[in-house]
């Protein structure tokens, strides 16, 4: 786990697939101040790259639950990226937090194919180790921020294609669909959704939801934006973020 900040309410950052806690510094730079941002490495991921076990949603919703409480203090904001994002709604729906954020994430399961594809890109980096696997990353993610870069660097040193192979065969569609949970969501929840045909979501998923979601809930989409919105339109994502916390 790791703390960054001296004053205010406490903000809870969930990574998503290959990322670790060390992909929130530049958030947690940006609301230097206002709030306290605490985050941790999700199994398979980071210094958690040891932890096996499984990776159902049930579970990451589980082990966000148990860091919040481990925290001993109201958390304020809960907030998570992709895999993260769905964990933070869910269990933000049930934790006593007061309002929730998610940056793109993942409303229903994605493909097989989504998966392939995936793990097929994880290949070659994947098939190297130490330094030589640390360099491949920092030449694949050059054109991020510095800090990003670093934080994935972190993210995926050590670990293997299990914890995503995990979250592919344990989740089933059937048991990760959370349209109708923001449908009915009864406290404010912030949606960053990426550009039609650049999210992890497809259009029918993100039309559905913008037209369909509860009044506790409100949608912001960035144009020409990335899976990786919070990275790659970093500007755009905390000015949109700052506007919510401003207003609830």
């Amino acid at each position: 786990m790791e703390r960054w900040g001296e004053r205010g309410p406490v903000l809870l950052a969930i990574h998503g697939m290959t990322s670790s806690r060390r992909s929130w510094v530049r958030l947690a730079q940006h609301l230097a101040g206002r709030l306290r941002v605490i985050a941790y490495d999700q199994r398979g991921h980071g210094d958690s790259a040891g932890v096996t076990g499984p990776m159902a949603l049930t579970r990451g919703v589980r082990d966000a639950a148990n860091v919040v409480a481990a925290l001993g203090e109201p958390v304020d904001v809960l907030l998570g990226h992709s895999w993260g994002g769905t964990v933070a709604i869910t269990a933000g729906a049930e934790l006593p937090v007061q309002r929730v954020v998610a940056l793109d994430p993942m409303i229903r399961q994605v493909s097989d194919q989504w998966y392939q594809e995936y793990l097929e890109e994880l290949a070659e980096s994947f098939a190297l180790t130490g330094a030589q696997r640390d360099a491949k990353t920092r030449e694949e993610f050059a054109d991020w921020s510095p800090a990003d870069v670093e934080g994935k660097v972190h993210a995926v040193h050590a670990m293997t294609t299990a914890p995503i192979e995990g979250l592919w065969k344990e989740n089933p569609p059937e048991r990760w669909n959370i349209r109708g949970l923001i449908a009915r969501y009864d406290k404010p929840l912030l949606l960053e959704l990426a550009a039609r045909g650049e999210s992890i979501n497809d259009d029918a998923t993100l039309e559905e939801v913008e037209r369909s979601h509860s009044k506790s809930v409100e949608v912001v989409s960035f144009p020409g934006a990335g899976h990786n919105l919070h990275r790659t339109a970093f500007d755009a994502v905390v000015a949109a973020l700052d506007a919510w916390l401003a207003l609830r």
